[in-house]
């Protein structure tokens, strides 16, 4: 059995990490719902899609939620958000216009 170093396993920072997937975590999630709302079948006023947007923005959020944990260091689950939510409002944004 091979043992990691101190550099190369998956570093604590729960609360750190818990701050990051609770917001930025919404936050991609609200962008990459509004995306789907926009471009999805019927456009953004078809019937019944607003309760089901309501409920895929827990799905997507509970699910990066869990997996910010997963990087090694806050600092670069922070910075992976952070890229994905310019990426996802930068489309957000192409979209509606």
């Amino acid at each position: 059995m091979v043992r990691n170093n101190a550099e190369e396993k998956i570093q604590a920072q729960w609360l750190a990490k818990s701050v990051i997937g609770a917001v930025l975590g919404f936050t991609l999630a609200l962008f990459l719902v509004g995306m789907f709302a926009w471009q999805g079948f019927g456009g953004i006023d078809a019937a019944n899609k607003v309760q089901f947007n309501m409920w895929l923005i827990v799905f997507l959020w509970l699910c990066i939620f869990s997996i910010v944990y997963l990087f090694k260091t806050a600092l670069r689950a922070f910075n992976w958000l952070m890229a994905l939510n310019i990426i996802a409002l930068s489309f957000l944004m192409l979209i509606k216009q």
